[in-house]
């Protein structure tokens, strides 16, 4: 075989040293035991340095990395546009009693870019956004109930969550309602059995939920749900942390052709700053002062100065265009790759936020097995999850790519 396979001793070590001050050594999604590492043997645990596309593992492996932190990634890890500006608003000063009017910049750019923001409301994770979002639709409504579309995800807040999850009570999701993305006469009859009583529609630009292939819009069904909660005075938000400004930089609504009424973003806001933004239309600005909600760094300058630089330099480059141009080059190669081996990979989605799955297991067994293969030999995939294209990525990486899924399909 002509790719090196990776060694991960110093992350086992890392990791067992973690389990004795950390609960589960890492938590959340990163964490082993969370089930999109398998066999756990084939990732490594912990990173020590990125540049670019590509980031280093303790014990000095290499990977090409197509999950981009989870998203924030947009640039290239460590873009030196973004940091310098960084570092100069870092000598001026960041956590301040008072704020910079960085702030103000940075909202100004954003109401700019974004086709349906009239202001942004900053915060720092991209549940923070949704958590505001849900309360400001309730108390511009006076309305309790909320839509959501089956296989959202819209962060891990209590109202987010199932009633079988561990910590979460009866009453933090009595008022949730789930119906199927593209399913819009099941809406419209939510919205009939439920007159005047739903706040908001809440959902992903288009459903690229985990262990699942992601599903487009069909034609002219945002067009209906935005008419269809105007006519019923509900609220439509737009969960665009993780697609936000890969598709379109006015926005997804924008790219889909509708206006929301709030829109979230996160992700690749600042390149890795940590910075998330909530904007929205002007009927909405008076109640969304009145409410009281906020957070220690939430007000802090250095992701700002970041923020106004990722956006200005992702507007000079086109980049919703090229991130298009580079997910494409990647799925046709791959797809072609695994026809060669008589293989069935699905790629689903849109190519800058693209989800993979080969179909000829349904126990999705050799899919894992195919992406572990990939992994060890320094192609950073996860098994079950969308994946990320960012700008530093080259036609040199995505070739080194697609030779590595030749061998790793030799392999299964």
């Amino acid at each position: 075989m002509g790719f090196p396979i990776n060694k991960y001793s110093k992350s086992m070590e890392e990791y067992n040293r973690a389990l004795k001050v950390i609960p589960s050594g890492i938590y959340g999604h990163l964490g082993p035991a969370e089930g999109c590492f398998v066999p756990v043997s084939a990732f490594p645990f912990f990173s020590e340095r990125a540049k670019g596309t590509y980031f280093w593992d303790v014990d000095g492996n290499r990977f090409i990395d197509y999950m981009c932190a989870y998203g924030p990634n947009v640039l290239g890890y460590n873009d030196e546009e973004v940091d310098a500006a960084a570092a100069k608003q870092r000598e001026l000063g960041d956590c301040i009693t008072s704020p910079s009017t960085k702030m103000i910049d940075f909202a100004e750019i954003l109401v700019d870019t974004v086709a349906s923001a009239d202001w942004a409301f900053f915060a720092k994770n991209g549940g923070d956004t949704t958590t505001l979002a849900v309360m400001t639709a309730r108390a511009f409504t006076r309305r309790k109930k909320i839509v959501f579309f089956k296989g959202y995800y819209h962060g891990v807040a209590p109202w987010t969550q199932k009633v079988d999850y561990p910590g979460i009570l009866e009453e933090d999701v009595a008022n949730n309602i789930y119906v199927p993305f593209n399913d819009y006469e099941k809406l419209a009859q939510v919205f009939e059995e439920n007159k005047g009583e739903i706040a908001a529609v809440i959902s992903q630009p288009y459903m690229h939920g985990n262990f699942t292939d992601n599903v487009l819009p069909a034609d002219g069904f945002w067009q209906k749900v935005r008419k269809l909660c105007t006519d019923k005075e509900a609220v439509l938000i737009l969960d665009d942390v993780r697609a936000g400004f890969r598709l379109d930089l006015a926005g997804s609504d924008h790219f889909f052709g509708f206006e929301a009424d709030l829109i979230c973003f996160c992700k690749a806001l600042a390149n890795g700053y940590n910075v998330s933004a909530l904007c929205g239309k002007e009927f909405l600005r008076n109640t969304v002062s009145g409410l009281t909600y906020t957070g220690s760094y939430w007000l802090s300058a250095v992701p700002f100065a970041a923020g106004i630089t990722c956006i200005e330099k992702m507007k000079r480059l086109e980049l919703p265009k090229l991130l298009h141009e580079k997910g494409t080059k990647l799925k046709d190669g791959l797809v072609a790759c695994a026809k060669k081996h008589n293989y069935d990979l699905r790629v689903t989605g849109m190519p800058a936020l693209f989800y993979l799955r080969i179909a000829n297991d349904d126990s999705l067994m050799l899919h894992q097995r195919w992406i572990a293969e990939m992994v060890k030999r320094g192609i950073y995939l996860t098994n079950h999850h969308n994946h990320f294209i960012n700008y530093a990525l080259s036609d040199e990486d995505i070739q080194t790519t697609i030779e590595v899924a030749d061998e790793a399909f030799s392999v299964l």
